[in-house]
């Protein structure tokens, strides 16, 4: 049986594992192999990356959602949720907010929200980019038609994230209603691709009933679908949804993945999530020193930040956008890191 250390060199150098491998590595490592993966993570980030950080600046603009995922805090039968849409000047105003402080990547999320048309978005994507043409826009909007995708980037829409949540058709189902499918949720990230957006795909990490067979095959999803992000993060249980009692997902299996992906996927955009810092005060900086790159601080205005609660305790609810980061920053140039105000656009592999 090959070493676990093995296994590690292994991956960095072939970008990828065996089902029995990638098992192997997951359930057998030890703390001291987990050090040195993580070594092996953070020198592949610096080889392609240096010790630069790249900034989103996240722009929760609806927390209504048609759809009703059993794990999500802004899920259709949440009736104890305040809900809220910002305007289209509410949006504008986080993004000059955002360039002030720096920000070259404005991402806006929202549950899926049917009033926000495709003229409404095709309007307000193309106003951004009038005024910040050295910006890059991410959408975080969910499932939409072909042609929906298509008309968003050529209003100059330049990434997308859909997290696929978990790649195994009977886990989907534990997670989402009926009336969701693994299927299409795959298609769109394909879809995505084809249109030419930088894709991000991702799952939760200890999400209920995910087991390490799960996790292997989100693995090599991942490595086959080759998306220019991935975002994970662990499952938070929120209190009033069905998931309520549940486990939240692990500290170290999370870490442990963020490595892995980074040497399966060296030139990959990282994050280290809001998720991280919630269920560890330093939650993120040991994302960045496990191979994360990316940090997404918060640009909505602080009288909604509270509503769109995904899961419990979520940090940063209250803090302005310029002490969100500020503070970030002073976190992360404490560990040797330092932010760059930049769009930081994905880089294809120079082999």
């Amino acid at each position: 049986m090959p070493s676990v250390k093995y296994l590690i060199e292994k991956l960095e150098a072939n970008r990828i594992l065996s089902e029995d491998e990638f098992r192997l590595l997951i359930t057998e490592i030890s703390d001291e192999e987990l050090a040195f993966l993580k070594e092996r993570a953070c020198s592949t980030a610096q080889k392609y990356f240096d010790n630069k950080i790249y900034i989103r600046g996240l722009i929760e603009f609806t927390n209504y959602c048609k759809n009703d995922c059993y794990y999500c805090g802004i899920r259709r039968s949440n009736k104890e949720v305040v809900r809220y849409r910002l305007s289209r000047e509410e949006i504008l105003n986080c993004a000059d907010t955002g360039y002030s402080l720096g920000f070259r990547t404005f991402v806006l999320q929202g549950g899926e929200d049917p009033y926000y048309t495709d003229d409404f978005l095709e309007d307000l994507i193309k106003a951004i980019k009038n005024k910040y043409p050295d910006c890059a826009i991410t959408l975080s909007i969910g499932e939409k038609s072909f042609d929906t995708y298509a008309r968003l980037f050529k209003a100059g829409a330049d990434r997308y994230l859909l997290r696929h949540e978990t790649a195994n058709e009977e886990h989907y189902k534990k997670l989402h209603p009926p009336s969701l499918s693994l299927q299409n949720r795959k298609q769109c990230l394909v879809n995505l691709k084809e249109i030419g957006y930088q894709v991000g795909a991702g799952f939760m990490v200890g999400s209920p009933y995910q087991t390490v067979d799960h996790i292997i095959e989100d693995l090599l999803f991942i490595k086959e679908l080759n998306p220019h992000m991935v975002g994970i993060g662990p499952f938070i249980p929120h209190h009033q949804t069905p998931f309520s009692n549940e486990a939240a997902g692990s500290l170290r299996l999370t870490l442990m993945l963020l490595s892995i992906i980074r040497l399966m996927l060296p030139n990959v955009l990282l994050p280290a999530t809001t998720a991280l810092g919630t269920i560890h005060p330093e939650g993120r900086e040991m994302g960045i020193l496990s191979g994360a790159n990316v940090v997404m601080p918060n640009l909505s205005p602080t009288y909604v930040r509270k509503n769109y609660e995904l899961y419990d305790n979520k940090i940063c609810t209250g803090d302005e956008a310029a002490e969100c980061r500020y503070c970030l920053e002073r976190r992360i140039n404490r560990i040797g890191y330092r932010i760059v105000v930049d769009r930081g656009d994905y880089k294809p592999l120079s082999y």
